[in-house]
């Protein structure tokens, strides 16, 4: 090794810091300031809205990441004010605004934006957000008044809705506890509510700029515009609570409630000759299943199906084809010849996956969908191609489009759909908070698919494979934390390693049948290699070394079809938890979600556990070792777990007779 990682790179693969949360309250309500935004407006202990933040989205949808100064921050027992200037500065222009944000100890909260473009600006949205939290509003009762007057009584979405649920909005009112009502008031323009659980975001976001308007628009230079969020609770306010900073979390092993999913990666075509190039790495991270892209508008074909013939041999994996074809209306003229070449190999399929090219990109609910044959032209059309091989369906990209466009899951023999992180927010809090729509995506898709069919969820990752919303993915030549990019550094880092399990252990409590898990090698990759961007540490090393959810992957594989045990906890969303039995022996996985130290607790289990643990303090020996967690395993002899900062542990135990 010629350097040793800094913090930063250990947990999220970039020496770019995030800023940490700074608290404020004004008697029962209390904040979070983050970067000009606020999160976790609460009274008390209730969470009242996720976020309100005024933002600046470009013409591709990403988010404008925004400069603060002049930040001016005072605090009394009852009473908080900031105030900064905020600048936004796209690829098509740049806008500044004045920001006063005000608290009050009656539960009053108002944050006023004056805006104004210093040059001709294009964008997609100018102006605030304001997110409601999903955990305790799904199917729950909400006043909306219209721009007009009209007020009505309605539900939050249960079911994740493709549509809006809410258009021209002035306030939203729901109650946060019996008897008392917290009202939501947007001024400044006409508001519309998305479900955002669609993008897997955990929130239901409110915003600015109804999308039946055309969109990219310009904001001209110099036309100044004010917008305004204000909160009210009406009601007997409950007193603000203490906060336990670092409570002990417990860990309870229960009964068994299914099977633990089959865990596999993605292998994107300019990727499969690179992994050939680690063979014991692969071999020992055994995936159980790879989905080989085959994308017929850049001409894959025999060279990169004898490429994923090769990983199959290496890794005994099962092999599904994603095909993605160019949408002509000859499916089958198509799909012919890369059936031809898979005989011609010899390559051994265990399912195929269709969609053609022009469901690669977005379409608005209500919008007229382009010239595409038809689910059943193209389904019809893989039997043809593909006899006696497994049919998947539904979407190559995420979740939003399989619910704008439902395919009929009675011609599938799974569905199949991917998320991607990142689409809203690239912060760590808000990509970490997309585990909690996951089991909301999961159901929603029974509810409209039924229960006949089975869900795989994959290939899913912290970066973007594809951009539906616009025109490509977002670079990245910084290795910061950006929207859409297909190059999220936290890849590489212990991040990736938490958001990993607990994605895989979401899906497994919903009953996935198989879910794909990132790459063998690339900007998805679990194990480095030389690449055209920068991997901070890692490019120093002289040997083949591999990326901390390599462990996370190589374990959970050992597990693919073992009992999956439920697991009770004392912690909401900071803990990620799967816990799996073979025989007499069982198997608990836990993760830290959170920057900060947690401390957990193993309750009732017999005899003396044995722990692995990954966190910053083992990440250099785990990166070097693809054996570090089992080399590094000894009992753990009080049953209590400090973990650091996204730090993962597995511990393995006998059961009681």
């Amino acid at each position: 090794m010629t350097s040793t990682a800094s913090l930063a790179v250990r947990l999220c693969g970039t020496e770019q810091l995030e800023a940490p949360l700074r608290k404020l309250r004004a008697g029962s309500l209390s904040v979070a300031f983050d970067n000009g935004a606020l999160r976790y407006i609460r009274i008390g202990t209730i969470e009242v809205l996720r976020g309100i933040s005024f933002l600046v989205r470009d013409e591709n949808w990403g988010t404008c990441t925004p400069v603060i100064d002049n930040l001016q921050v005072d605090e009394w027992p009852n009473e908080f004010s900031l105030a900064y200037r905020g600048t936004c500065s796209a690829t098509s222009g740049r806008l500044v605004y004045q920001v006063r944000i005000s608290g009050s100890s009656d539960g009053a909260l108002s944050f006023v934006a004056e805006a104004e473009p210093e040059t001709d600006l294009l964008t997609n949205r100018a102006g605030f957000i304001v997110l409601h939290p999903i955990e305790t509003l799904a199917g729950r009762p909400v006043k909306v008044l219209r721009v007009d007057g009209r007020e009505e009584l309605s539900l939050f979405p249960d079911h994740i809705d493709p549509r809006c649920p809410f258009t021209d909005i002035r306030a939203l009112s729901h109650e946060i506890a019996p008897g008392i009502w917290a009202t939501c008031t947007m001024d400044g323009d006409a508001f519309e509510m998305e479900d955002q659980r669609n993008w897997s975001d955990a929130s239901y976001k409110t915003y600015v700029r109804p999308l039946r308007r055309p969109w990219p628009y310009h904001l001209p230079k110099g036309q100044k515009f004010t917008q305004a969020v204000r909160l009210r609770v009406s009601g007997t306010l409950p007193a603000g609570a203490s906060e336990n900073r670092n409570p002990l979390i417990n860990l309870t092993i229960g009964r068994p409630v299914g099977r633990v999913p089959r865990i596999g990666v993605g292998v994107a075509a300019d990727e499969a000759k690179h992994a050939l190039e680690s063979p014991e790495l692969l071999r020992r991270m055994a995936p159980q299943w790879m989905v080989c892209q085959v994308d017929l508008r850049f001409g894959h074909g025999q060279g990169e199906l004898e490429s994923y013939a090769a990983l199959a041999r290496l890794t005994g994996a099962g092999v599904v084809l994603e095909i993605i074809t160019k949408g002509t209306l000859d499916p089958f003229g198509e799909l012919a010849p890369v059936a031809d070449a898979v005989h011609t190999i010899g390559l051994k399929l265990e399912a195929v996956s269709v969609f053609p090219a022009q469901d690669m990109k977005s379409v608005q609910p209500g919008a007229p969908w382009p010239i595409v044959p038809s689910f059943h032209e193209c389904y019809s059309a893989a039997r043809r191609a593909f006899p006696g091989i497994a049919l998947g369906g539904g979407m190559a990209a995420y979740f939003t489009e399989l619910n704008r466009k439902r395919p009929p899951a009675e011609a599938l023999d799974y569905v199949t759909f991917t998320t991607c992180p990142s689409v809203h927010a690239a912060d760590d809090i808000s990509v970490m908070e997309t585990l909690q729509a996951i089991p909301h995506q999961i159901r929603s898709a029974h509810a409209f698919l039924g229960d006949r069919v089975p869900l795989r969820i994959g290939p899913s990752q912290l970066g973007c494979r594809e951009n539906p919303y616009g025109k490509g993915t977002a670079l990245n030549e910084a290795n910061a934390r950006i929207c859409l990019s297909r190059n999220d550094p936290r890849q590489r880092g212990l991040f990736n390693a938490a958001w990993s399990l607990g994605y895989f252990a979401a899906c497994a409590r919903e009953g996935i049948e198989a879910v794909a898990l990132g790459d063998f090698t690339g900007p998805f990759g679990h194990i480095h290699g030389k690449a055209d961007f920068v991997q901070p540490w890692y490019d120093q090393q002289d040997g083949r070394t591999v990326y901390p959810a390599f462990h996370v992957m190589a374990g959970l594989s050992k597990l693919g079809g073992a009992t999956l045990l439920s697991v009770e906890t004392t912690a909401a969303d900071g803990i990620a938890t799967i816990a799996a039995q073979k025989g007499r022996r069982a198997t608990l996985w836990v993760a830290n979600l959170t920057a900060k130290a947690q401390s957990v607790r193993l309750s009732d289990a017999p005899g003396t556990p044995r722990i692995a643990l990954l966190g910053a303090e083992q990440f250099e020996r785990a990166a070097t070792d693809p054996t570090f967690m089992e080399t590094s395993a000894r009992p753990l002899d009080d049953q209590s777990i400090l973990l650091d900062a996204y730090a993962v542990a597995r511990l393995d135990h006998g059961l009681a007779c």
